[in-house]
This record gives structure tokens, sequence and C-alpha cells, in this order.
């Protein structure tokens, strides 16, 4: 079991300093995927596990220099040593994944072998003729996608949602995050979960993934609907926030296109990266086109208001949260804007207001943000002791070669559990 104070659940923004974050290392479950299973595992590309790993640590030795940081796996497996959790945790995945053959088998593994096949695969044992003839090979499939552990959870305030995924390969994370967050002794919070027969019957078409949410204060989401986030999904959040019968609290939502695929998620073309200052892909969030910025008021139980808005930057603006917009790409041309963009030039990951984490390989945004004051400094620096984290605002570049051609970056690769106040 993991030790140390329990950390109560706390995120009232995109960019509080940093005080408590889960990540999940990518382990074996990258290296299954094939050419042949890389579109249905959401992929666009195969990745080398090798060098994902390497630029990985470089991700990871920065958040360890900054924070406390939870890895998923040990997480899972501390909870996986209640044997009411693991049966009740196994009975439910099995079930979802028709694999209830395989259920006495794997109550019978360890906590720390169990939760390494929960996330890397249980490959299919071939003792039967069906078996032994289909081209499937895992009985539960590795999860691939769970290196970006933005999408499956996400904390708003001192509660945490849970994802009811787009796509039925990345169910199984919700459901593991679910139970660390119900169950898990160091984390003090309540979760809402919309992965039930009822919330699904009300909700026709629900989806909501965790890159599509953003905190921009207490009383302000910023959402996006698209490929993965559904509006019904929002409707959900809608009506949770109106249960509570609160004060005024803000709903700015944007739509997005369905392709290309590197408009998966909100933070693929806006992330906020300080009080003061947000990265976007211009043509998308600021330039004339037909996506929908709208903006939805409730208070008291009930909304109060819904009109649409010019863009995100100047709804925010209304709200009395003024963010200069910086490109993603630069003001060179939309060609190396677009480039960068697909590479994960607009996903800052902020783990203190102006300070943030992106990929280095995006050098025509470097040179943007350096020229609206932010110092650029490589994390390879600061992890061998060349230098420490500016004291002003800085980009902490991280090698992204391999890791952005799994579609995210360093905000889809972290999923903050507790931020300091900034209001």
């Amino acid at each position: 079991m993991q030790t140390g104070q329990q950390i109560e659940i706390d995120v009232c923004s995109e960019f509080g300093q940093l005080e408590g974050v889960i990540v999940h290392t990518p382990g074996q479950e990258v290296e299954e995927m094939t050419p042949e299973n890389a579109e249905r595992a959401l992929y666009s590309d195969i990745l080398n596990l090798s060098v994902a790993d390497n630029e990985y640590s470089f991700f990871k030795g920065i958040l360890n220099k900054i924070t406390r940081t939870f890895e998923v796996k040990d997480l899972l497996t501390d909870i996986l040593k209640s044997a009411d959790v693991k049966k009740s945790l196994l009975k439910e995945i099995c079930f979802n994944e028709g694999a209830m053959d395989i259920y006495h088998g794997l109550l019978e593994q360890n906590a720390v072998e169990l939760a390494r096949q929960l996330i890397q695969g249980v490959s299919l044992e071939r003792n039967n003729l069906t078996r032994y003839l289909s081209k499937e090979r895992f009985s539960l499939r590795p999860l691939h996608n769970f290196l970006f552990t933005r999408d499956a959870s996400m904390a708003f305030g001192k509660e945490v949602l849970i994802g009811k995924m787009a796509s039925k390969v990345r169910d199984r994370e919700a459901v593991i995050m679910n139970a660390i967050f119900t169950h898990h002794p160091l984390l003090k919070t309540t979760t809402i979960n919309p992965n039930t027969s009822e919330i699904i019957r009300s909700f026709p078409g629900i989806s909501i993934e965790g890159g599509d949410f953003q905190v921009g204060r207490s009383d302000v989401l910023v959402i996006g609907t698209g490929m993965r986030t559904s509006t019904q999904g929002i409707d959900f959040i809608l009506e949770n926030i109106k249960s509570k019968k609160g004060g005024l609290q803000h709903i700015l939502v944007q739509e997005l296109p369905d392709t290309p695929e590197s408009f998966i998620h909100l933070d693929m073309v806006f992330t906020f990266l300080d009080v003061d200052a947000c990265m976007v892909y211009e043509p998308l969030i600021l330039g004339t086109n037909r996506f929908h910025t709208i903006h939805i008021q409730v208070e008291n139980g009930k909304v109060i208001d819904i009109r649409e808005q010019a863009n995100l930057p100047k709804a925010l603006k209304k709200l009395g949260i003024d963010m200069e917009p910086i490109r993603c790409g630069g003001a060179l041309d939309d060609w190396t804007q677009e480039r960068e963009q697909w590479h994960s030039g607009a996903n800052f990951f902020a783990f203190a207001p102006g300070k943030v984490i992106g990929y280095e390989r995006n050098v025509h945004t470097m040179d943007e943000l350096s020229q609206k004051g932010f110092q650029i400094v490589s994390s390879r620096d600061i992890l061998s002791g060349k230098c420490e984290i500016p004291q002003g605002k800085c980009v902490v570049t991280i090698p992204g070669s391999e890791l952005a051609r799994g579609g995210g970056g360093a905000r889809c690769m972290s999923m903050p559990i507790r931020r300091k106040s900034t209001e």
C-alpha cells in the first residue's frame, strides 16, 4: 500500500500550482499495437516502446521534481489487495468485456500481477477450437491509450467526474479510475460516474472525455464537443450542476470538427498557460468558421441563459478571465500552424501559473512563446542539474518525436488531482 499523507482532491483552475497528479508510464501495452489493430486502438501509427519510454522519463522526471506523482498501476495494485474490491472490479470488467470465463483464473492472481494484466492485457488461452482459430490475441485487450490519463477521469473542485469513453476500447480505463478514486485511502473525494445503465438510458449518445474538459475558474468550465465528448455528455454535466442548486456557474462550450483526427479533443486546439495567457490553434479558435462557441449560465438549479459567443477568449474575457491568445505554430504561415498542431503543439500542461510543459519539437510554437516572455528551458538540462526551473514564466520542453505520434501531449498525459487556489 502506498504511504503518505492523504490528499484531498481539489482542482479549481488549469494553472494553479500543482500539488498532486496521476500518470501512467507506458508499458508493454504500447508494444501490443500492430498496423492492423492501430486504428482499432485509436492510434494512427504504432509506437516504439523503448523510445517512447525514454521520452516519457523526462516528462515524469520533471513532475517528480515539482509535485506528488502517483502511478495508475501502483494505485490499482493497492486497491486490488482488498479481496472485496478485487472481486467486484474483476466481475465488472469481465462482464463488460464478455470474458467471465477467465474471472476465476484472474481472481487467483496476486495484486501486482493482476494490475499488470488489467493494463497490459490478458492473453487468450487457446484451449478449444474456437479460440485456436480466433484471430484475437487477448481475452482482455491491452489498454494502449492509458498513458493519456487525462481522459478517463477529471477533477473539478473536490469531486471527480469519471469519463464515459467514446470508444469501448477505452471503457476499462474509466472502470479502473472509478475504482481507484472510490477505494484508495490516500485519495479523498466523491465521484460522479455516468457509466450506469440509468444514466445511459437518460442520455443516449453520452460520451465525456477529459481532453475536452477544462477548469477555467471555480465557477467556469470550458468544454469541447466533437469526436469524443457529445452534447449529451455536456448535458449530463449540466444536470449535475443544476442538481446542486448553487450559485451562478458558467459553461463555455466549444464545438470541434470531426476531422482531422488531431482535433480529437479541445486541449489539442486550446489550453490555459497562465492567469492571463492561453495557447490557441488560431484557425479554429480565433478564425471565422462554422463551429459554435456557446455560453451556458446556471443558477439555483436552472439554466438562466444560453447564447452564442464570438470565440473562447472573448467569452472568457466577459467573465473576467482576460487571456492573451498565443498562437500554436507562430505567425509565419498557416501551414506551420497546421503541422505543429498535428503534433500537439497546442497541448500544454501548466504546473503553476505561467509555468508549462510542452514538446520541444514544436519550434515555431516555442519561438512564439519566447516572444511573449516565456523562458524556454530543456527538461534534459533541469534533470541533469545544469539549471533549475526558472522563477518567472517558462516552458519546460520534453522530447516528443515518438510520444507525439500517439496523438497527445503533456496535458493528455497528466491527470491533476490537486492545485493551489489562484482566486
